[in-house]
């Protein structure tokens, strides 16, 4: 029979996990002074006074080289705990992961195909 009582220490985790940033936000909120002035609504460059338009328009090429790190990136970290314990697993996990490495190099040959990786 499923018993909800077993779950008593998650739905207080939860609850109570969620009221405090709540009530930090909340708090924050009623206790700041709120003061609006020329100073306070001027954007801010290291302490100079900004200069030209703060709309600049980035080469879409910036985006798809991060975009292409950060996959790589949680590659390794999905694949680091996978050597770590490649011994204990077996074959089937050996598959796995293979197949997810060949997901990614699909991928990173179809972006270079595309010449999303050429940043002339």
């Amino acid at each position: 029979m499923f018993l909800l009582y077993e779950y008593d220490i998650f739905w207080a985790f939860l609850i109570i996990s969620s009221v405090i940033p709540i009530l930090a936000f909340l708090i924050s909120g009623l206790l700041s002074p709120i003061r609006k002035g020329p100073e306070k609504l001027s954007s801010y460059e290291s302490g100079i006074e900004p200069m030209g338009d703060a709309w600049l328009q980035f080469r879409i090429r910036y985006y798809m080289f991060a975009l292409v790190f950060v996959v790589f990136d949680v590659e390794t970290v999905f694949l680091y705990p996978w050597a770590m314990s490649f011994d204990v697993l077996g074959v089937s996990v050996f598959i796995e992961a293979l197949i997810f490495v060949l997901i990614l190099i699909v991928g990173l040959v179809y972006a270079w195909r595309k010449g999303a990786l050429e940043w002339s």
